[in-house]
């Protein structure tokens, strides 16, 4: 395939997702703004207003970042992994695989399906949070930016890789249960780990997801807990891993041939 047809492709899946991801609103869309609100009004509102300030911010203000990508990452991780699942169950990756579409081609159109929907769900969870405080104070757009867009892509592709490996339905619950909520409501989203005892301030950072939550929270901020180019370097590191442990697995057929 010349540039012009693969760019055609990739137009193709991701304008399949897009479409599904608009279609389904209510499923992919509404959730995370209504948790997301409840979140704003119990930790932010209720609990938020017996807390003293973090380094001159408001409890709400300092939770607002961490929500976001909260949102991001779940969003990012499950649309991928639903939707490439999905098409595995229903025989329609086949299509595909047989087609002359390049494998790299399909992981970058599942991968743009889950980093829109991740990064529309976190618009919207920003705007939410603007019910709640009228002051939207960012420090360094740059920084904002490429943390969530680097952050939906590292969990598009993990998403990918679950998919990849789960044969039931059940399996791509899996890794969001077990894995990222215990990993994201440890990460940093609700407090810092300033916080905290030496002990578990040091297990903190074995968690790759504190590491996004305070680069993204320093763009808005300027405060973080940690080196934030640490954080940035780490999530290149992984989604250069993931994508291509993706397309070995792909060009392998693990998981997508009987």
């Amino acid at each position: 395939m010349n540039a012009k047809e693969q760019y055609c492709a990739f137009r193709a899946i991701v304008d399949k997702e897009v479409t599904r991801i608009l279609r389904i609103w209510m499923q992919t869309l509404l959730p995370s703004a209504i948790t997301m609100t409840l979140y704003f009004i119990i930790f932010g509102k209720f609990i938020g207003s017996q807390v003293r300030d973090i380094n001159g911010f408001s409890y709400m203000q300092f939770i607002v970042p961490g929500i976001i990508m909260l949102s991001v990452i779940t969003n990012s991780f499950t649309n991928v992994v639903s939707a490439f699942f999905s098409a595995k169950f229903q025989k329609s990756i086949e299509e595909l695989l047989v087609s002359p579409t390049p494998n790299y081609i399909i992981i970058l159109g599942y991968a743009a399906g889950g980093v829109f929907r991740g990064l529309l769900v976190g618009i919207i969870v920003l705007l939410v949070s603007l019910l709640f405080f009228t002051q939207l104070h960012i420090y360094n757009l740059a920084i904002v930016i490429a943390f969530i867009l680097l952050t939906s892509i590292v969990f598009s592709l993990g998403g990918l890789l679950n998919a990849i490996f789960a044969k039931r339905f059940d399996d791509i619950a899996i890794v969001p249960t077990f894995v990222l909520m215990p990993l994201t409501y440890l990460g940093g989203v609700f407090y810092s780990i300033k916080l905290l005892p030496e002990f578990w301030q040091a297990v903190s950072l074995f968690n790759p997801i504190l590491y996004m939550v305070n680069g993204f929270r320093y763009g808005f901020l300027g405060i973080s807990d940690i080196n934030i180019w640490i954080g940035l370097g780490m999530l290149i590191i992984f989604a250069v891993i993931l994508f291509y442990a993706n397309l070995y697995l792909i060009k392998k057929g693990v998981g997508l041939r009987a």
